[in-house]
């Protein structure tokens, strides 16, 4: 997983790690992509981290705020 590659140097705790791959995996399911391997999912795993990085801590909030980020049409 993408995200895990990005955050295993050890600057983030277990905990952390585990809200940053919660919202992967949430901005993955929003954003409807399902290949964790390609290059828009890296894209995705570098924002997280990003974001993660200010001190959000909710995986939720943290999704959304990438998402966000995308500038996408709402598909609603």
């Amino acid at each position: 997983m993408p995200i895990n590659r990005l955050i295993k140097d050890g600057k983030v705790d277990t905990e952390t790690g585990a809200v940053l791959n919660r919202a992967f995996e949430r901005a993955l399911r929003e954003l409807g992509l399902l290949n964790q391997k390609d290059a828009v999912t890296e894209i995705v795993a570098e924002k997280i981290v990003e974001v993660g990085a200010t001190g959000m801590s909710d995986p939720d909030e943290i999704a959304r705020a990438v998402i966000k980020g995308f500038n996408l049409p709402d598909a609603r």
